[in-house]
């Protein structure tokens, strides 16, 4: 189950934008989530009655608590593991306060429109995106899973009937190519839970589709590019992927994430030069102070470094990179720190020296003892990694 939910961890917005809100998505998708949310709260403040400025709000405060917990990038996606099963994340009560807040405010506004007018199609994508978002709170801080699965279920539905009523509406098929890609994924047990009767869903249909959005959407194109790297990463396409997240690069400069997936797009292409001349690069960018980079903390992009390095058994400069990171492993992030451990165990076991990576694996274990890492970690104390 856990594996089929991959991109709702990849910045999936899941809302049509408009000219309105330009500036709030501008500094929402280059990761200042502070600035977009005095954007949007602004513009709930002039637009009392929008249920998409709630939704918005919603989003902006759950991605920068994604944000902050490395759960937006696709080094969730490795080799050996195609998908890190994530501890839940630690969301504060005030958070989630105003997350649930501006939530129920955009359903109750959808929900008024659509008493008034059955038919009205962006009423019912409103409705959808709060549902999407309320999926994706669900998956990743109350790791409910089922519950998760039915809101999503609830958001494909609404956005079904709008491009019913509104057959043009191309943008309003992203969840759909979302939803039919998952559905195709899921383990035949999952689909015969009740609320996906009938549906069965079509992992190729859903590549088909959000290429559709991608090509034919006015509101959605950026949305559909992050959605397809990352599942052309997942299904070994990066070559497919490279177009897409140069585009998106060059949109959303201050976004480092974005440089930080080329590197990993290179590495599982074999150009480990490229990869590195990357990271080459977003280290100039990080000592000159680029807007956007200042944020970037040394010890990631080690992580980032020594990763490729591993991949490619440069052994001793990887594990020069990954105890930069654990040495200082409380400036970085949950995804980031366990996974450092991690590398350093297995590369002391290539490397033949047995205690000292007993020692790493107990060290990841004791870091995040429920993540995905963890679990892999009691795996190799019991038998030594391999390649």
């Amino acid at each position: 189950m856990k594996r089929a939910w991959l991109v709702l961890l990849f910045g999936l917005s899941l809302f049509a934008q408009n000219a309105r809100f330009v500036k709030g998505f501008d500094h929402f998708y280059n990761l200042e989530y502070a600035e977009a949310l005095a954007e949007f709260r602004a513009l709930a403040s002039k637009e009392p009655d929008s249920p998409d400025v709630y939704n918005h709000i919603a989003q902006t405060v759950l991605f920068r608590e994604m944000f902050r917990s490395g759960a937006l990038e696709s080094q969730l996606v490795t080799l050996n593991n195609p998908f890190l099963r994530r501890e839940k994340m630690n969301v504060s009560a005030d958070d989630e306060k105003q997350f649930n807040q501006a939530i129920d405010r955009s359903m109750e506004l959808s929900a008024a429109r659509l008493k008034t007018d059955p038919n009205d199609a962006r009423a019912h994508y409103a409705l959808g995106v709060s549902y999407g978002l309320r999926s994706n709170f669900k998956f990743l801080v109350r790791k409910a899973w089922v519950d998760a699965l039915r809101d999503f279920t609830a958001a494909r539905k609404e956005h079904a009937r709008a491009t019913e009523i509104d057959p043009a509406f191309v943008d309003a098929r992203l969840v759909q190519g979302v939803y039919d890609y998952i559905v195709g994924s899921l383990p035949l047990h999952w689909k015969m839970l009740g609320f996906l009767a009938g549906f069965r869903g079509d992992r190729e249909r859903g590549v088909n589709t959000l290429k559709l959005v991608r090509e034919k959407g006015n509101l959605n194109q950026n949305d559909a590019a992050f959605v397809l790297c990352a599942l052309y990463r997942r299904e070994r396409r990066a070559q497919e992927a490279l177009p897409l997240l140069t585009q998106v690069i060059e949109r959303y400069p201050r976004n480092f994430l974005l440089r930080l997936e080329l590197v990993q797009m290179f590495g599982d292409l074999g150009e480990k030069e490229k990869a590195l001349a990357v990271i080459e690069q977003v280290d100039k960018l990080r000592r000159t102070q680029t807007p956007g980079y200042a944020q970037l903390r040394e010890e990631k992009l080690r992580y980032n470094r020594g990763n490729v390095l591993f991949w490619y058994q440069d052994l001793d400069q990887a594990l020069e990179d990954m105890r930069a990171v654990t040495d200082r492993n409380q400036t970085v992030d949950l995804n980031t720190g366990v996974y450092a451990w991690l590398r350093v165990g297995q590369i002391y076991d290539l490397k033949g020296m047995r205690e000292q990576a007993l020692k790493a694996y107990r060290e990841t274990i004791r870091f995040a003892p429920n993540s995905d890492a963890a679990r892999e970690a009691k795996d190799y104390i019991s038998a030594r990694y391999k390649r």
